[in-house]
């Protein structure tokens, strides 16, 4: 704990550090060491069908598959690289992140029969504010390690939305549900994988996917991370 609470003071002193610990690493390149690379905590969900995350969608909405690639864990860190690339313009750190969750499904076979990614979408304004979508920067980073395309043109969020956060299931699914518009010229017969950043109750991605849905594309979900609570 102690270690983390100095880690921005180190980083502004030694910033070639791992984001974690802060232990001091080789290379610029590098941003986790091996250790804490080592720990982030991977679900493995990629290799059976029945898992929660498939399950979050069950009696909802058709997917052809599902998976969420780590646990949203603050016990490993990666809640801190998550609010690090959200709120703190990390955008290195969720390319890395997304390169890593494409190693990891790539090494499963997962994901072979998608044609193409599509990132959940922000509202335009609130893309604006933060300077990037981290589900577009999550999109490129895994398709580039898996050899897919993905389609920024496909979805859009035509309605802005608060903060989910607080929101019980069912006023976060209200609170979604028409907030997404699909281009079928883009996605009619496609075998599409939806990407977002962590995944809880599921609503905005169902949201988003009912959209792909209806506009004529396969679905199948990849999240980043999983939060069981």
């Amino acid at each position: 704990m102690f270690t983390r609470l100095l880690s921005p003071l180190i980083h502004l002193f030694y910033p070639h550090c791992c984001e974690i610990c802060g232990q001091e690493l080789p290379s610029a390149n590098e941003l986790l060491c091996l250790h804490c690379q080592d720990s982030l905590p991977v679900t493995g969900f990629h290799h059976y069908a029945g898992n929660p995350v498939a399950h979050i969608f069950r009696g909802r909405m058709p997917v052809a598959d599902a998976t969420a690639v780590y646990y949203y864990s603050q016990a490993s860190g990666l809640q801190r690289l998550v609010h690090q690339f959200k709120y703190h313009q990390r955008k290195d750190i969720v390319s890395w992140l997304g390169k890593q969750a494409g190693y990891v499904l790539r090494s499963g076979g997962w994901g072979a029969a998608v044609d193409c990614l599509v990132p959940v979408p922000l509202f335009p304004r609130k893309e604006k504010e933060r300077g990037y979508n981290q589900a577009a920067l999550l999109a490129e980073a895994i398709g580039a390690v898996m050899g897919k395309p993905m389609l920024t043109q496909a979805l859009q969020r035509v309605q802005y939305t608060g903060t989910q956060t607080r929101k019980s299931r069912i006023s976060r699914w209200e609170n979604v549900k028409t907030v997404f518009k699909a281009n079928p010229a883009l996605l009619t017969g496609r075998h599409v994988l939806l990407i977002d950043d962590v995944i809880t109750t599921g609503a905005t991605t169902e949201a988003a996917g009912q959209a792909l849905l209806e506009a004529g594309a396969t679905v199948s979900v990849c999240c980043l991370a999983w939060a069981s609570g």
